[in-house]
Order: structure tokens, then C-alpha cells, then sequence
């Protein structure tokens, strides 16, 4: 070792030369609270495995509809047009995607749950 190296290394051995390295563990690992931060790391575990699951389950995830463009929005069509098929639309293909999920979800008008909603609006 250098001699500069030296006077750290002593300086610093001089320091921790009579520390309890067990007993500074365990007081930091007691003073971390480590079983609140476990609890916060599966709450966000599980909000992240709940966002997955409603993803993957999504009707845009499962049928994967055709994205294009349509005029100046985006169209995720899943069908050969848009009388026999179910479409969405938006400004970006994640917005066509969720106006596809919600019009997935919307029962035809002159089908009878539809004429019963139509009826209340």
C-alpha cells in the first residue's frame, strides 16, 4: 500500500476497529420498518398483477382487431367492414383500442337489451 492509502486505511480501521458489525445490522435493518415496505411492495405487486390481468382480458387483447387509419383517426376493426364488424376509433391506436373495448361491450340497438337501454335514455 501506499503511503497515502495507508493513513486512510488506519483512519478508518481506528473508526470501526471496536464496532459490533451484527449489532449495527440488526439495529438498521429494525430501524428500516422492513415489514412496512414489504407490505407496500405487495399492495403495488398486486395492483400491477390486477392492471395485468384487466389488460390481458380485455376484448382488444383477445381478438386483436386490424388496426388502419380512417380518414384522420385511427380504426381498430375487428370484422370484414364496419356493418358486420365491431370498431373503434380515436386519435391514437390506444384510444381506438379502448373505444373498440367499449363499443365490444354495447348490445345492438334493435337487439332486445338494446331497444331496453335505448329506451331509457
Amino acid at each position: 500500500m501506499s503511503d497515502s492509502y495507508q493513513a486512510i486505511f488506519d483512519a478508518v480501521r481506528s473508526k470501526i476497529q471496536n464496532a459490533d458489525i451484527g449489532e449495527a445490522v440488526e439495529r438498521a435493518v429494525r430501524d428500516m420498518s422492513i415489514p412496512h415496505y414489504f407490505e407496500m411492495t405487495m399492495h403495488a405487486a398486486q395492483q400491477t398483477i390486477g392492471s395485468l390481468e384487466q389488460w390481458y382480458m380485455a376484448p382488444s387483447a383477445i381478438y386483436r382487431p386490424a388496426i388502419s387509419i380512417d380518414g384522420n383517426q385511427w380504426c381498430a376493426l375487428y370484422g370484414d367492414d364496419l356493418q358486420c364488424g365491431v370498431a373503434g376509433f380515436g386519435d391514437t391506436p390506444e384510444l381506438a383500442m379502448a373505444d373498440f373495448d367499449k363499443n365490444w361491450r354495447e348490445p345492438l340497438l334493435n337487439s332486445p337489451s338494446g331497444i331496453a337501454i335505448a329506451a331509457k335514455q
